[in-house]
């Protein structure tokens, strides 16, 4: 039998070296790819529609010659171009979804001191978000719910959406969910220009305040060069499950869960952690059987082969321990009494609880974002939500005897740092009597 996953032993004397190895992520941030990414995020910036209108014809194989042309018209339209029963499927995940979110929303708040002075805080939405969707290995009408739906809750005022169409080829569940998720415009542009345009604008792609979406090393790297300019939601890794199992789920459903996320990309992860070595061979020969069933077997296989993993532990606090060191994207726990761990775990995008809860429901209609933390960064990321969406402003209203009092300390404060004007500004209203 092929070698299709790694076996590691937590507790040998070459774990933690092999454990460090197999998280080790290195996305090829060749210098070229920086050199290409940042001439076409200047061009564009520079020459606004002419560039984008170049470099798509370019990279996407058309022949446009006027960028009005790139608009999608009728958005509505495509609801009625798929199936009734995918229609239906996205409807009911956009519903879901949108009822999560909106239990995300903050309200804006303030309180009154004692002498009348207000403070508080006030909560807008951005105006104009702009979302890219990718074109490329698969269509992900998915992603489009789960990064346009809490921006709409949130209250953005308009979400612009930009999806390649290589060849003239678009998508129509992509399109259908743009219209049932709400977007207001969608624009058929890819790659680091469409992230440029977003972020500079151009005559006929409007300027946004804040971009989100997955995409490929281009577009990561252009969102990354964009910022500063603009918000975004986060520069994603590949792909990442982490099951812990007591070895009593049926072995096949973790195997199948692995493959669930190693189906993604090359360079995705997938690691089951159990306490049960005999069940950790069951899930192995799970794997061998199921494998050749899948469509994407040569991703999944590269996937297993370069960056998964089984891994056997003695106790599940064994097994939360590295899984708080992992920080995964998605966690699942797949144990009698999940809920009794919860706790105990620090470090996770998502957290599945029981062996009925597969992680594939949360990327298509459970409720919570899809978009997580990868790459460890869930030690300090949350999903992407509504609060991804809104902007919070400090709130001071001063009475006049709460601006004496505060004057008085700010005068104190604002001399021991050698500023003169704000102790004067502060001074001057500072009551004498």
């Amino acid at each position: 039998m092929a070698k299709r996953i790694s076996r590691l032993e937590f507790g040998s004397p070459e774990f933690d070296a092999q454990l460090d190895d197999l998280l080790t992520y290195n996305e090829q941030h060749q210098p070229q790819v920086q050199d290409v990414v940042r001439d076409i995020v200047e061009h564009v910036r520079r020459q606004g529609d002419s560039a984008l209108l170049e470099y798509t014809n370019q990279f996407d194989r058309r022949n446009i010659d006027d960028a009005t042309a790139l608009e999608v018209s009728d958005l509505d339209t495509y609801r009625g171009r798929i199936s009734d029963e995918l229609r239906e499927a996205l409807e009911s995940a956009a519903t879901r979804v949108r009822s999560y979110h909106e239990r995300q929303r903050i309200e804006s708040w303030d309180y009154t001191e004692s002498d009348g002075t207000v403070l508080g805080q006030q909560i807008t939405a951005l105006e104009r978000v702009g979302v890219y969707v990718p074109g490329g290995k698969a269509a992900y009408p998915s992603s489009v719910l789960m990064n346009v739906i809490p921006a709409k809750v949130a209250g953005v005022t308009e979400v612009i959406m930009v999806v390649p169409a290589p060849d003239n080829q678009l998508d129509n569940s992509v399109l259908a969910a743009a219209a049932i998720a709400g977007v207001d415009k969608v624009f058929t542009v890819g790659g680091a220009q469409a992230v440029a345009a977003l972020a500079y604008g151009t005559e006929t792609i409007p300027a946004v305040d804040k971009i989100v979406g997955p995409g490929n090393i281009y577009v990561a790297t252009a969102k990354s060069m964009v910022f500063g300019r603009v918000g975004i939601d986060m520069i994603a890794g590949p792909s990442e499950i982490l099951v812990i199992c007591d070895g009593k789920t049926n072995p096949d459903w973790i195997a199948m869960d692995l493959f669930s996320q190693a189906e993604h990309d090359e360079q995705a992860q997938a690691i089951l952690i159990s306490t049960d070595r005999a069940f950790i061979s069951e899930v192995e020969a799970s794997i061998e059987r199921l494998l050749p069933t899948l469509s994407r077997i040569d991703i999944v296989t590269e996937a297993l082969e370069t960056r998964g993993a089984l891994i056997s532990v003695e106790t599940v606090d064994q097994a939360i321990a590295i899984s708080n060191r992992i920080a995964p994207e998605h966690l699942e726990l797949s144990v009698e009494e999940p809920r009794r761990w919860l706790k105990d775990v620090k470090h996770a995008g998502a957290i599945f609880l029981g062996r009925y809860t597969a992680e594939a429901l949360g990327d298509y209609c459970a409720g919570p974002n899809h978009v997580l933390p990868t790459s460890g960064t869930a030690r300090f990321s949350s999903p992407l939500g509504v609060y991804d969406f809104q902007k919070r402003s400090s709130i001071i209203e001063c009475s006049s005897t709460g601006a004496s009092k505060l004057g008085q300390l700010a005068q104190i404060l604002a001399t021991g740092e050698g500023l003169d004007a704000h102790a004067r500004s502060a001074g001057f209203r500072v009551r004498s009597d």
